[in-house]
């Protein structure tokens, strides 16, 4: 599993009613039925991915995220959760807006275009980054709306968003060591928002 989808399930409460968006396979969905029984709904976008989460039994509903969470009524989960999508919607400060009104709190992580090695690839090499984290070309990713730590805490404190609990992971043992600045040695933030 992921480095930031097991601090996700080490955020979430055992008996949770959880939203997934963008849940991909049902991993994380999965895991949290098992591990603290917590029960939800996931919404994914790709075919393949949906029936990947219909094999494990984990309910999941086709839905583009652009298109807002209208179908679900204001506070009707504990905690909705996004992880490595953010940067893939067309509005990302919408759909946090849409989080936290379903959700009572929510999760997300993204990755952190404003890593050291993002910006040692655009200064040395004038390219985009490709990394573990980011494997995807300038035209094939989806990445569409790269966002660093400090642009997603600056957006929340202009949406009076709480930021509750953060931490950034990463997959170098370097970055791990040295931890500090954030916004320069995480590859990967999570953030658990209220608000």
């Amino acid at each position: 599993m992921r480095t930031d989808l097991n601090v996700v399930k080490s955020w979430v409460q055992p008996n949770a009613h959880i939203l997934d968006l963008g849940c991909g396979d049902g991993t994380l969905l999965s895991e949290l039925a098992a591990e603290k029984n917590c029960t939800g709904y996931g919404l994914e976008i790709d075919p393949k991915k949906i029936n990947a989460c219909v094999k494990r039994r984990i309910n999941v509903i086709e839905q583009d995220l652009d298109t807002g969470l209208r179908n679900f009524e204001s506070q009707s989960f504990d905690v909705v959760v996004m992880s490595q999508t953010l940067q893939a919607v067309k509005y990302p400060d919408l759909v946090v807006d849409e989080m936290l009104r379903v959700g009572k709190k929510c999760i997300v992580s993204f990755p952190n275009f404003g890593h050291w090695r993002c910006r040692l690839q655009l200064v040395l090499r004038g390219r985009m980054p490709v990394s573990k984290t980011l494997p995807y070309h300038w035209y094939d990713t989806p990445n569409i709306h790269l966002c660093t730590i400090k642009d997603f805490q600056k957006t929340c404190f202009a949406k009076n968003i709480s930021i509750i609990n953060r931490t950034v992971v990463s997959t170098s043992a370097l970055d791990q060591l040295i931890k500090k600045p954030a916004n320069f040695f995480g590859e990967t933030a999570i953030y658990q928002l209220e608000r």
